[in-house]
């Protein structure tokens, strides 16, 4: 590992900091998975070897559980299954994630050791489990997670102590990562990457962590100096400190003391109301309107999940109407509510009335997020195609252009969701060219390509940038 060494970092114990200056884009390493499994939700629709989505896989013929894109991937993936298929036959049924995830950990160091590769810096051993800070339930569902283990673990494999097994379940806990289909958009599985637990938490990064071709890759967001301590987030951002402290407490057991957390920064924007000579909300009016923003949030969660986006817009344009004016472009539910309703009107394909949402959206995570922030260049990439989609090409481009140079330094040029924004981008150039030609002209040509191959919408990612991907939420 060239580039980064561990060492012991003030009031957080191991951490990994820079060997060398490292510049925006530059990856700090990449790490394969000690081992990985498919989401229980996932394992009809996603290879269990190669992790991408298909609509037909081939089924194991042993065990009638793991499936593959092809016999190609079902061989690559032997040597990982081959233990587990006699135990799911043996058991007789198949058990959840962690058990998976953990029996296949315990597997691999039974064949290879705890230290698999010259890259690993840390041991398994001496990762944090953090059993001990559990609440009840967690430590319940452990104890459950652990007796069905041991009904699962085969007799003729190595045994281990209930200790080994429950420090095993503990790493998976607190650092688990999200492991991502072919494109990156969406999380379907699980995995171990031990070199990626040493990385620390700061609420305002100088890394990403992003899943690229079955590898993690840690990419610098800036300039990195020598021997300056590397860092992720694992909470968003977009949640004023004392919530991402709570998060991370509940979450991570410990208490962030970043700058960004002990100095409040952002977070008077991230409350603000709006204040204008014209405008001066009293606090019971700011007050009102934040608990019922909080409401209809709620409300919109589970619109949402029944699927009812006639009622989620309906929803979306009540709470709007209520803070508007009230509170300012920056505040946090004003851009919860512009996000669901750019997105369900998207979807819905009402794009201008979308694309307006959207802009107003990016240009207040603009005012709170690092510049050079996953999840911001995310969204400037959706907002830019929902205002390709509403004829918007100037605007559309440039969003476009501006989501492109982002997701360079956290994607990679070589990410999948990167070639298909470069794409993109010189696609909404050459209409951009016509356009200022000749706007009629322009106009009927898209028109005419729409009906035979409109731009596909990208799908809003369940693991954005560092958001979500680790396991523990």
């Amino acid at each position: 590992m060239e580039n980064v060494q561990v060492f012991d970092s003030p009031g957080k114990g191991r951490g990994l900091r820079a060997a060398k200056e490292m510049w925006a884009g530059d990856v700090l390493f990449s790490e394969p998975s000690f081992a990985a499994v498919v989401f229980d939700n996932m394992v009809d629709h996603v290879c269990h070897s190669c992790f991408r989505r298909q609509q037909k896989l081939q089924r194991c013929g042993q065990c009638k559980f793991a499936q593959y894109c092809d016999r190609t991937c079902q061989r690559a993936g032997w040597s990982e299954h081959k233990q587990e298929c006699g135990a799911v036959k043996t058991y007789g049924k198949v058990p959840n994630e962690n058990i998976r995830l953990a029996a296949r950990i315990l597997w691999r160091v039974e064949k290879e050791g705890e230290v698999a590769s010259d890259t690993q810096l840390t041991t398994l051993t001496d990762l944090e489990d953090h059993v001990s800070d559990m609440a009840e339930d967690d430590l319940k569902e452990l104890k459950v997670d652990i007796h069905n283990f041991l009904d699962y673990w085969p007799r003729n494999s190595k045994q281990y102590r209930v200790d080994d097994i429950s420090h095993i379940f503990g790493v998976i806990n607190c650092n688990g990562f999200m492991v991502s289909d072919q494109r990156g958009i969406q999380a379907v599985g699980v995995g171990l990457f031990p070199n990626l637990c040493l990385v620390n938490h700061d609420c305002w990064p100088n890394c990403t962590v992003i899943l690229n071709h079955g590898k993690i890759e840690l990419r610098a967001l800036g300039k990195i100096s020598e021997g300056e301590e590397v860092t992720v987030s694992y909470v968003d951002f977009l949640n004023v400190s004392a919530e991402r402290q709570q998060l991370l407490k509940q979450q991570y057991y410990f208490t962030c003391t970043c700058q960004h957390c002990t100095e409040h920064i952002k977070d008077d924007l991230m409350m603000a109301s709006l204040d204008t000579e014209e405008n001066k909300p009293s606090e019971e009016l700011v007050k009102e309107v934040t608990e019922f923003s909080l409401e209809t949030i709620k409300k919109l969660d589970q619109a949402r999940l029944d699927g009812k986006y006639n009622e989620v817009v309906k929803l979306c344009r009540e709470c709007l109407k209520r803070q508007e004016p009230v509170l300012a472009d920056t505040h946090l539910y004003l851009l919860r509510i512009l996000s669901t309703l750019s997105e369900v009107l998207s979807y819905l394909q009402f794009f201008e009335e979308a694309a307006g949402y959207a802009r107003r959206m990016v240009e207040g995570y603009m005012k709170l997020y690092h510049p050079n922030n996953a999840q911001m260049g995310m969204a400037t990439m959706r907002a830019g195609v929902t205002h390709w989609h509403a004829g918007l090409i100037e605007v559309g481009h440039g969003m476009i252009c501006k989501a492109y140079g982002i997701l360079l330094i956290t994607h990679g040029p070589t990410h999948p969701i990167t070639k298909d924004l470069e794409a993109m981008r010189m696609q909404t150039e050459m209409e951009l060219r016509m356009f200022r030609q000749n706007e009629y002209v322009y106009h009927s040509m898209r028109e005419a390509a729409l009906k035979n191959q409109p731009m596909s919408m990208m799908s809003e990612p369940l693991a954005e940038g560092v958001k979500k991907l680790f396991r523990k939420q």
